[in-house]
């Protein structure tokens, strides 16, 4: 769509529909993509797990300079750089200095991940001599809310000022989380639907599989993945499960839009970021704000201020996991490419979980951050469900085109759901080990 087309007044609610109708494309188009998010600390003494402001010698603004003296090109916001891009292989800053990387689409999990691999290796050389480690995990392990410096983009002041009206936990998911998700393509409207709830049905699966956020101030916190419990007293308005998606009818960009015109707007963007004071996109489109009209530039702003479980754009997100380590970040995009674009078995997976009324979908949705694998739904173990989904995804990329080359992805997650051990297992064990010694606990669960 031109730049005109999107910034022109919306005439009505049916361009916001046909807007997902812009993302079909034929299966032997299909691609993947990643977004992963690092949280970096300090390992240098009388400062070692401290987090890393955005100025100084040692800060994340040296290190996106760094970056973009190997090739990247600058973002800024003022005088401040926000985000680096390389050919569509992009670095952006999350609220407390996590760093995520969003790589460019490919058609192969193994793509996907040389793609990680390579951004990886930049960072490291950026940021290795400054006594600097990145750490898988999905929720920072040191230090309370208020020891996170704020980086300096603008939506995140809006943010920081809205979701504690909405949540006791929203400034703790923007500064102290970090999450790897995957995207993927669509055919049709029926196509986004199935996936839509097969991934709905299964993300709090996704969410025990790659649990790996058990600590919070130095301690373990009872929680298998804090990260998800997070998102659980956030803004109730835009986090969580669809009700609409387990209904099993294809008009689902109908009912996404419905329901995402009737969710407070945080801000709109004009020359800058303005709060939008609770104003709903239905009420924007219906009314305007200050004298400004809705356009597809706005609607696509909103809709990536949404958060639940799966989200729709023209593409899906898929936002159930931990951060974690990069065996089990390179597993994602290869489980999901199996589960989601082999319909075999996209229809097994939906098949499984399938009985499960919202209820029960919603209790297991607060249970699973606190127990992982060890929940139970329906009758049944997480950790046994666990077992079969990863074994739907296995069939799935087998039977796909270079399916076979991605397999080998799926092992680190094959060993979770196989004994029931977690990352977020082998964080507690790794903290237990260490006894008080951060620095060896920060080399046990580093990046590497």
């Amino acid at each position: 769509m031109a730049a005109a087309d999107r910034d022109r007044p919306i005439s009505s609610e049916a361009e916001l529909v046909a807007h997902f109708h812009t993302g079909s494309r034929t299966p032997d188009r299909f691609v993947i993509g990643a977004e992963h998010e690092k949280i970096g600390v300090y390992t240098t003494p009388g400062e070692i797990g401290r987090a890393i402001p955005y100025e100084g010698e040692r800060g994340i603004r040296r290190i996106l300079d760094r970056l973009a003296a190997r090739g990247y090109t600058a973002i800024a916001e003022g005088d401040a750089i926000i985000a680096l891009d390389k050919g569509g292989d992009a670095v952006s800053l999350e609220p407390g200095g996590q760093l995520e990387n969003s790589g460019p689409a490919r058609r192969t999990a193994a793509e996907v991940a040389r793609l990680l691999d390579a951004h990886y290796a930049d960072v490291e050389a950026a940021s290795g001599d400054l006594g600097i480690a990145w750490l898988g995990i999905g929720y920072r392990p040191f230090g309370a809310r208020a020891d996170v410096p704020w980086m300096p983009k603008g939506r995140y002041g809006v943010m920081r000022t809205y979701l504690p009206t909405r949540g006791q936990r929203g400034l703790d998911m923007m500064l102290r989380t970090a999450t790897v998700q995957a995207n993927l393509d669509y055919c049709d409207e029926a196509d986004a639907a199935q996936k839509l709830r097969t991934a709905f049905g299964v993300s709090s699966i996704m969410t025990a599989l790659w649990a790996a956020s058990p600590l919070e101030d130095g301690r373990p916190c009872g929680h298998q993945s804090l990260r998800a419990a997070c998102w659980l007293d956030t803004d109730p308005d835009r986090c969580g499960l669809l009700p609409f998606v387990f209904e099993e009818r294809d008009a689902v960009f109908e009912a996404y839009a419905q329901w995402a015109l009737d969710v407070p707007m945080f801000f709109l963007y004009r020359d800058g970021y303005r709060p939008a004071g609770g104003v709903t996109f239905r009420r924007f489109l219906r009314d305007g704000i200050g004298g400004e009209r809705a356009t597809i530039s706005d609607w696509v702003l909103h809709l990536s201020t949404l958060f639940p479980e799966v989200r729709l754009k023209t593409f899906l997100e898929i936002r159930g996991a931990d951060a974690s380590t990069r065996p089990m970040v390179r597993a994602l995009p290869a489980f999901l490419r199996g589960l989601l674009y082999a319909p075999d078995a996209t229809r097994a997976a939906w098949s499984m979980v399938r009985g499960l009324s919202l209820a029960e979908r919603e209790a297991l949705r607060r249970e699973v951050p606190r127990l992982g694998l060890s929940a139970e739904v329906g009758g049944r173990r997480v950790r046994d469900l666990a077992r079969e989904v990863v074994a739907i995804a296995r069939a799935g990329l087998l039977s796909l085109p270079d399916g076979a080359a991605d397999a080998p992805l799926l092992a680190p997650l094959e060993e979770v759901a196989k004994t029931g051990r977690s990352v977020a297992d082998e964080v507690l064990d790794a903290h237990a080990a260490s006894d008080g010694d951060v620095a060896a606990f920060i080399e046990r669960v580093r990046l590497r």
